[in-house]
This record gives structure tokens, C-alpha cells and sequence, in this order.
């Protein structure tokens, strides 16, 4: 007898182990197969974590698998191995680890393989020609065996009696054939052959090559926008297929990936398989499959992909490394990078990070003095591939604007570079962190702010439905009249988001075509690659988005980039605000110039002295990096210490703000204990920055110590608190947030 240990794929922190099971004699049962069992009076899905020979459970009271969903293991040994590794990293049931490894259409038997009805002829020439002459009356069967004479068809292009008679006389049979989903490839420009590397991507390409075949290494390419980054992963990954390994190419929007995909199926073709949320759900199984069974070996997506089911890993390359979006912000809320580094280092496989703006703490990583297990090697391209230079930068004052009477949301000097920009026929690119058409509705007369009623925020105004809307839980109600608050009719719409923008630009400029990029007009599937294809064609000669046309993007048409309001993300409550603004200005200024006419940029804001703006102007990444890391050890913000905190939910504020408290105290006493108070800078119970979301109040637990203290400990009690079962209150527990709110 044969017993198998299955995790029930149920998260629960009760049933979070595996249970034992008996495997009928008749049942080919192997490690990561999707089982169905019994469990307590229903059945249930689960996953095989291990078979063995032995039970110390009498076998009277061991219950049988009942059957095997699928007739191959969907969870590999690396799979299941790291699904252990994040079980402990991030403090999450084991099934919700294994979850995020599968499309989530396997669970449940919710997609199937997609066949059709497929018919092939069984005679010969000369039985063929027999049988007509034999049924000379029977006109439609003839026609069908002359047709499949040609070749085997779709059984639906007949008709089903003659079929039918022609099965019955054996002379043809059906067959089901597979179909796979193959989701939408974008067009991108043929290559006859490789450009030449310049010496600086030769090197690079040179050292990752040889680490691949040297077990394996951790590397930072930090390269200036336009630098070649994309075709050092392309020739790394060339050398990952000739070596017989596979690859994954994680991109942090999925606004990205149709680009990247194009790209890379334009050098790999059907080598290259994608994975995302966009596609549908046949789609992704049956991307996923065909990474699962090696009829594709390069994998790209965005923070999900990084759980492609490849075997045999060579490369994991992570685009833009310096994304929050890498971040999970719902259980298990782990690190896409942190998953890729583990990964590959399993594998012994290269782990590339690339960025023209990377992270603070990324790229401290690459500096003397960090010990060997964290430690990257720093690859640099710092000139463009093409020899073009930078895109000259230009700050504009709209304080200086405001005082001389203009009231418009683009400078005089963006509107100049408009103007001649579109009459050179050139492209141009405006970013604005920011959608919908006003950032909120105010009184002028008292100063009342329409809110939404479950969130703790203004509602953002959008003409198009005419409509006030909240980004955070998505109420919507009509924009006021008159003010609900004194009842005068001051009512007025302040700040600008992507649709005034496109009004704007419809009203001084009606002859140029514009198409917007937002997350109002990409929810439709397949949106983000039909707006960028608009776009890439000319189409359209303007592209109006949030930070999602920000990185990454090639467009040879583009010379000018504006940026509309610089302020938008620098003022934001959080310590990240001026790299994140760093960042997104660097990477969207990068976007012109890339091919050979010079590129423009024009970053408008109220603040043109702040050191962030003026170096990113400067694309001068290391000077930024200098004074932006001696402020956060000064202020012991990561990555010198960590933030950990336990937001708590409720429909009542009391009830929240207790819960905090409570945890508070209880956290006190563990962290006086074993010496542990000594490496907290700071711990206290507050008011989280958002203090009502989605019609529930928030307090937290805000915790800041330093690198050195016992995280994992503290972590895992952190995690147990909020784990703690409460009436009418939720609670979260997240580590370094990639939100602050």
C-alpha cells in the first residue's frame, strides 16, 4: 500500500499541513498531481506534497484519493520546494503559495483543454475510387472523400448524415484535436539581423555568459534610458536556448509585456510564451501548458510569471527592477524579485536585474562591502546604443506661469514644443500620474471637499461619464450642483488628470489625434496592446497616461515627452516620494530622442529647485543615489532599518483603534523580552494615514527597527496577532509596505 501526503486546497490556518491518504493500487499517483479526496463530510481539491511506503495511522482510518484531476504533476519539485520557502518567508498558509503557481482556472476544473472535431480519410487512391463508382447517388459523401483526399478537416464543414453514413461504411473515422489559445502577438519591427553590440554590451553580454555557464550568478545592469538593456537579455537568453535551459522575462506593467512579447517573438517565435492577468483564461492555461511541457521555453509576464512552470532554469531577467509593483499587496505579499533571487539561486541560474533608475536598496547591493549571499554585480551601460545623446531636459516654473496670467495646465514653453513637434510630423508622449479629468471637487465659498462615503479621500472627477468616482473602492455618484455643506453654487474642479488632458489637447490642438493610457481605458482585454498599436503606427501622434507609458516603451517617432505635473507623486506622505519621482521622471524622459532626431523633455512643477527633479534632468542617477541613501541612514528609513506594521479593520473606529491598542501592548511585552527592545527606533499604535477605505476604519501598528534585530522572530509574532481571530475586525500584517497609506 501506498499513502500520499496532500495538502487540501483550503486556506486555513487549522489545516495548514498535509493530510495522509491511501493511493488505490489501480491509481498512478505521483509528487504535485491535483488529487481530489475526502475531506470531513464533503470532498475536496488538494495537492500531492509527497508519496510514501508507510503510515503509522491504522489503515482503517486512512481514506482513499478518490482520483487524480489531471494525469501529470502541475506543481514541478522546484515549484513545490520554493512554495515551502515562501510558506516560511512570508508567514502564509502553504496552498496559498502553491496557488500562485497554477492559473487560477486549474482550481475547480474551471478551464479545459479546447479540442475540435476533426475527420480523416481511411481509403486509399484506389479505394477511393472504387467507392465512388460503387455510390455514384451519393453526391455529398463523394464530395467529403475528394476533400479529404487533400488533407484531414473540421468535421463541422460537412454534413453530419453523409458523415455519418461514410463512418458507418468505414471509410472515415474522427479525432479530437487540440486547439491552444494563443493570445494576441504585437507587431513589432522585422530584424534581418542582430545590430552590433556596443563595447559596453558586449562586456556585459560577455560576463552573464559566462556566469550561466559557471553555476550561476547574481547581476545589477544599470544602464541610461536607451541604452541597450533589452538586447543584453536577448543575447543572454539566446545563449540560455543554445545550452538546452529555459528562461523568464518579468516586466512590471502589464502595459509593457505586448511590446516586450512582440520583441522577443519577433527573435524566438513560438519559443516565447507569455503569462499575465490580461489574458483570458484559456489563454493563460494554455500558455501555461506550453511552458509546462517545453514546446515554449522563455516565459514573460509580469510578478506572477516569475512561477512559470519551467524546468531546467538558466536566466531569470526582472525589467525595471526599481517597480513597487513587483510587491504583492494581498496575502501572501511576497516579492517578485526577492521569489526571482531564490530561483534562481536553487537553480543555479543567472538572476539579472536591470534599470536605468534602480532601487536604493538594489543598488546598495552592488556596493563594496556587502557580504557575498547579498551581494550583486554591478553591469553599466552608460551610453545610448545608438550613440544619440540624452534627451535635453527642461524645467518649467509654473509658479512664473501662474504670475504672468497663465491659468492652463501646459506651460508656454510645452506648448511651443507642441506646436513644433507636430509640425515636424514627430510623435510626442504627455505623463500625468493621475486619472480622470479633476482631482477633486471643492467649494470655493467654504471650502468643502466632495469625499467618498467609505473612503477617507476626495473623489476624482470624470467628465467623460460625468461622474465622481473613488480609485479606492470604486463608489461613484453624480458631481454636485451646489454645495452640500453651505448650499452656495462655487462649485469648482481643481487638478488635472489624463482625460483633462485629452480635452485639453482636443480643444488647442483638434487636428492631432491623441489616445490615452490609463486604467479607465485599458480594462477592456487586450486594450493596453491596441492603444500602444495606435500609437507605434502613427495612428495617433500623441499618447496621453499615467506612470504606465513611463518605462520601457520604444517609439522611434517620439522627440517630445512633457511631463504635466512633477509635484503630483514628490508631495506624497510616504519616505519613497522622492525616488519614486526620481524614477518615473528619468524613465518617462526616456522616452525621447531614441531614435535619430533629438529628443526633447519638459517637466513642468512648483518646486524646480528640488534635488530629485534637477537630477533627474540630469539623468545622473549617482548623484542622486549618494544623497538619497545619506538621508535614509540619517533617518534610519530602509534599507538601514524595517518597517513592519498590522493594520487593523473595522466597521467602527473604536473597535479598530482597541484592536491596535491591544496589539500594541501585547507587542511591548514580546519585544522587552530577550533583550529585543534595543534594535526598535521607533513602535507605536496610530491612526493609519488613510483613516477609512472601503467603508472601514483603519488603525495600526507601526513598528521600525533596525536591520539587525531579530526580524524573522518579531515578524512571525507580528503575524500571529493579527492572525488572532476577532469579531468584526480584519487585520493585515505587511513588511516594508509598498504603500505607506
Amino acid at each position: 500500500m501506498r499513502y500520499a501526503n496532500v495538502i487540501v486546497d483550503l486556506s486555513a490556518d487549522a489545516v495548514d499541513r498535509s493530510f495522509t491518504y491511501s493511493v488505490p493500487d489501480s491509481m498512478a499517483l505521483c509528487e504535485g498531481q491535483q488529487v481530489v479526496v475526502p475531506f470531513g463530510p464533503r470532498t475536496m481539491e488538494g495537492f500531492v506534497a509527497s508519496i510514501r511506503d508507510t503510515c503509522s495511522i491504522p489503515p482503517e482510518k486512512v481514506r482513499p484519493v478518490l482520483r487524480t484531476v489531471r494525469d501529470y504533476p502541475i506543481l514541478l519539485p522546484e515549484l513545490m520546494h520554493l512554495a515551502d520557502w515562501m510558506h516560511k518567508k512570508y508567514l502564509c498558509n502553504l496552498v496559498d503559495a502553491m496557488r500562485l503557481m497554477i492559473p487560477a482556472e486549474m482550481r475547480g476544473e474551471r478551464v479545459r483543454d479546447k479540442t475540435r472535431r476533426m475527420v480523416r480519410l481511411l481509403l486509399s487512391p484506389n479505394e477511393v475510387d472504387a467507392f465512388l463508382r460503387e455510390n455514384a447517388r451519393a453526391k455529398k459523401q463523394a464530395e467529403i472523400l475528394r476533400t479529404l483526399q487533400k488533407g484531414d478537416a473540421e468535421a463541422a464543414a460537412f454534413s453530419g448524415s453523409a458523415l455519418a453514413a461514410l463512418v458507418d461504411k468505414g471509410a472515415v473515422e474522427f479525432y479530437d484535436e487540440e486547439l491552444l489559445r494563443a493570445p494576441r502577438i504585437a507587431a513589432a519591427p522585422e530584424r534581418a539581423a542582430d545590430p552590433v553590440l556596443t563595447h559596453a554590451q558586449q562586456r556585459a553580454a560577455d560576463e552573464l555568459t559566462r556566469a550561466m555557464s559557471n553555476g550561476g550568478d547574481r547581476f545589477l545592469l544599470n544602464g541610461v534610458t536607451g541604452s541597450g538593456k533589452t538586447e543584453v537579455y536577448i543575447r543572454l537568453i539566446r545563449e540560455v536556448l543554445a545550452q538546452g535551459r529555459t528562461a523568464i522575462v518579468l516586466v512590471p506593467e502589464i502595459a509593457l509585456t505586448p511590446q516586450m512579447v512582440g520583441w522577443f517573438h519577433a527573435r524566438f517565435g513560438d519559443d516565447a510564451a507569455v503569462l499575465h492577468s490580461g489574458l483570458s483564461a484559456g489563454e493563460r492555461y494554455d500558455e501555461w501548458r506550453r511552458l509546462r511541457f517545453g514546446k515554449a521555453r522563455v516565459a514573460i509576464g509580469a510578478r506572477s510569471a516569475v512561477f512559470a512552470p519551467l524546468e531546467n532554469l538558466g536566466a531569470i531577467i526582472v525589467d525595471e527592477e526599481h517597480e513597487h509593483t513587483y510587491q504583492s499587496d494581498r496575502r501572501p505579499r511576497y516579492d517578485a524579485r526577492e521569489v526571482a533571487w531564490k530561483r534562481a539561486e536553487d537553480a543555479k541560474a543567472v538572476l539579472l536585474l536591470g534599470s536605468a533608475t534602480p532601487s536604493i536598496q538594489t543598488y546598495m547591493r552592488a556596493m563594496p562591502g556587502v557580504r557575498p549571499e547579498n551581494r550583486l554585480k554591478l553591469l553599466e551601460l552608460p551610453n545610448r546604443a545608438n550613440g544619440r545623446p540624452l534627451p535635453e531636459v527642461e524645467i518649467a516654473d509654473m509658479r512664473e506661469e501662474f504670475a504672468r496670467g497663465n491659468h492652463s495646465i501646459f506651460s508656454a514653453t510645452l506648448m511651443q514644443a507642441m506646436e513644433e513637434c507636430f509640425a515636424q510630423g514627430r510623435q510626442a508622449m504627455l505623463f500625468i500620474n493621475r486619472r480622470g479629468h479633476s482631482s477633486f471637487v471643492s467649494c470655493r465659498a467654504c471650502g468643502y471637499v466632495e469625499k467618498c462615503q467609505q473612503c477617507d479621500i476626495s473623489m476624482t472627477y470624470h467628465q467623460a461619464e460625468n461622474q465622481l468616482r473613488c480609485h479606492y473602492c470604486g463608489a461613484t455618484r453624480e458631481p454636485p450642483t451646489k454645495c452640500p455643506s453651505c448650499g452656495s453654487r462655487y462649485i469648482k474642479f481643481f487638478g488635472a488628470g489624463t482625460q483633462r488632458v485629452q480635452e485639453e489637447m482636443a480643444r488647442l490642438f483638434p487636428n492631432v489625434r491623441t489616445v490615452r493610457m490609463d486604467l479607465d481605458t485599458t480594462r477592456q482585454k487586450d486594450a493596453h496592446a491596441r492603444i500602444l498599436e495606435r500609437f507605434r503606427t502613427g495612428d495617433a501622434q500623441v499618447l496621453i497616461g499615467t506612470q504606465m507609458i513611463a518605462k520601457g516603451l520604444d517609439f522611434p517617432g517620439v522627440t517630445l515627452v512633457g511631463v504635466i505635473a512633477a509635484d503630483t507623486t514628490l508631495n506624497l506622505p510616504d519616505y519613497r516620494s522622492t525616488e519614486r519621482t526620481f524614477q518615473l521622471i528619468t524613465q518617462v524622459a526616456g522616452r525621447a530622442g531614441r531614435a535619430d532626431c533629438p529628443g526633447r523633455v519638459i517637466v513642468q512643477t512648483y518646486d524646480p529647485d528640488h534635488y530629485a527633479l534637477q537630477m533627474a534632468a540630469k539623468q545622473d542617477f549617482r548623484a542622486f543615489y549618494n544623497r538619497e541613501s545619506a538621508f535614509r541612514r540619517a533617518s534610519l528609513y530602509p534599507p538601514f532599518t524595517v518597517i513592519m506594521r498590522i493594520v487593523f479593520f473595522a466597521k467602527e473606529p473604536d473597535a479598530a483603534q482597541k484592536a491596535a491598542e491591544d496589539a500594541e501592548t501585547r507587542l511591548n511585552a514580546f519585544l522587552d523580552g530577550e533583550n529585543r527592545r534595543q534594535d526598535v527606533v521607533q513602535m507605536r499604535a496610530l491612526e493609519a494615514p488613510i483613516k477609512r477605505l472601503r467603508g472601514e476604519s483603519r488603525w495600526q501598528v507601526f513598528l521600525k527597527m533596525y536591520f539587525k534585530g531579530d526580524l524573522d522572530a518579531t515578524a512571525a509574532f507580528m503575524q500571529s496577532l493579527a492572525d488572532e481571530p476577532r469579531e468584526g475586525i480584519r487585520a493585515e500584517m505587511e513588511v516594508n509596505p509598498a504603500n505607506m497609506y
